[in-house]
């Protein structure tokens, strides 16, 4: 397998948002991502954005009719907060993560426990959030790595 162009995952996410660039804030504010490139079209609607945390890249993009015609794309809260999908992200502490998100308005689904897969697997400290949008969000701490013991 060839490698990743320069700056990219193999595997990066895109999210759709009614008001993306309100979103693109928030998600700075709130889960500590970085913006890393926003391109606003004439009417001030996002065209494209690329949003870091680490070596991960999160696309976020306005809902609704794109370019591409056959190609529509809707926020969680504009269909009755349906998911179709959640993002998974491991953070450094996520008990100190999980108090930012939420003092940001995040909507925490699950507090901060513990998932042990028992001895010879991997223990996470993980919690549940949802958005502004109601897109859900899951952030994992790993505090057993069965490859470093």
């Amino acid at each position: 397998m060839k490698d990743a162009p320069a700056g990219w995952p193999r595997v990066s996410v895109a999210l759709f948002y009614d008001d993306a660039p309100a979103a693109i804030d928030w998600l700075c504010r709130a889960f500590g991502l970085e913006v890393r490139l926003k391109i606003l079209g004439p009417d001030g609607r996002v065209q494209h954005s690329e949003l870091l945390f680490g070596d991960g890249v999160i696309m976020v993009g306005q809902s609704g009719n794109s370019a591409d015609p056959s190609r529509l794309t809707c926020s969680p809260q504009s269909i009755g907060g349906a998911n179709t999908q959640s993002v998974m992200v491991y953070v450094d502490d996520v008990d100190a993560h999980c108090a930012r998100a939420r003092a940001a308005g995040a909507k925490i689904e699950r507090a901060p426990v513990l998932y042990d897969y028992g001895k010879g697997y991997w223990a996470d400290r993980s919690y549940g959030a949802h958005d502004l949008e109601q897109h859900q969000w899951w952030f994992s701490q790993r505090v057993r790595d069965p490859n470093k013991m």
